[in-house]
């Protein structure tokens, strides 16, 4: 929603804090006693125009954190009329006091709600305005940018808190996949994106192969079967146990037992021919138990 302001009746210039509460209480006073008429319509009118640089000027410590300044001035101003509307004369509250908090509040929460490409946790949010709030008031007495340790010091935090927070910065703006890796450097072919690393399935397979191949090679040429057909060619038990002429029980059995074979061998190792004496016969992996019969066929898929 957009809110035009009239700005033919600007606020007095020459007002300080206490004329402009003093102005605001009469005009409160004749729009309570208008109640809904057009004479205390425009005296709540007036009221806004009066604090506009108020909210504009609590708008502006916003800036620059990934909202327009106008989308901010909107929530400012909008905030600022419904206070008017809102506020009791009766309860003795000054109106300042209580449409300052009111509008930082709202715009607060238009960052939490709208402002962030990446929603860090809530206490990330606050302890990020918390330290902007402290790098302020560190520069002006130390007369240069703050350490972390020294807000979190300011802070009665952890430095890893601070850490943590001012980390999670870009949040609200973070870089585009697409920006170029070298500055000026529109169309170049390098780009963020690029310089992510990424998963290659193919060179886990190839990984797998080699792993897998010298032990699958090990087996009797009826378990590189069942390996095959479950495995490979994605059979059910009871297709696997039809084709090798057993129960489907057994077929789960030996899938657990080769399985375990397979296992044992990949996590056993061999020992260094160096090593190997007369008196020390050879190492042998493990061999299945029945397996008499050693083929050489290869399983298909496995080199």
């Amino acid at each position: 929603m957009t809110i035009h302001m009239d700005h033919r009746n600007p606020a007095p210039q020459d007002l300080d804090d206490p004329g402009r509460e003093q102005a605001t209480r009469r005009l409160f006073d004749v729009a309570r006693a208008g109640a809904d008429t057009a004479e205390a319509g425009a005296a709540r009118d007036q009221i806004v125009r009066l604090h506009m640089e108020v909210a504009r000027s609590l708008a502006r410590r916003y800036r620059n954190r990934g909202i327009a300044d106008e989308d901010l001035e909107q929530v400012a101003y909008l905030t600022l009329v419904k206070v008017v509307r809102t506020f009791d004369l009766d309860k003795g509250q000054s109106f300042m006091a209580f449409a300052v908090p009111s509008i930082r509040g709202a715009l607060k929460k238009h960052f939490r709600d709208r402002g962030w490409v990446v929603r860090p946790p809530r206490r990330i949010q606050e302890m990020q305005y918390a330290i902007r709030r402290a790098t302020e008031e560190l520069q002006q007495t130390l007369g240069r940018s703050p350490r972390p340790s020294e807000v979190a010091v300011h802070l009665s935090c952890t430095v890893d808190d601070v850490v943590e927070a001012l980390a999670a910065d870009s949040c609200f703006s973070p870089a585009s996949l697409d920006r170029p890796t070298t500055p000026g450097g529109e169309g170049s072919a390098v780009t963020l994106g690029d310089c992510i690393g990424f998963s290659e399935s193919a060179l886990e397979a190839a990984e797998a192969r080699a792993v897998l191949g010298p032990a699958v090679r090990r087996l009797c040429r009826r378990d590189r079967r069942i390996v095959e057909l479950r495995f490979f060619e994605q059979r059910s038990q009871q297709e696997i146990a039809e084709d090798i002429g057993v129960t489907q029980m057994q077929v789960s059995r030996l899938l657990a037992r080769i399985l375990r074979d397979l296992r044992e061998a990949l996590t056993t190792p061999e020992e260094p021919e160096h090593l190997q004496g007369p008196h020390r016969p050879p190492r042998q992996r493990t061999s299945p138990p029945r397996s008499a019969e050693r083929g050489r066929q290869p399983v298909a898929g496995v080199r």
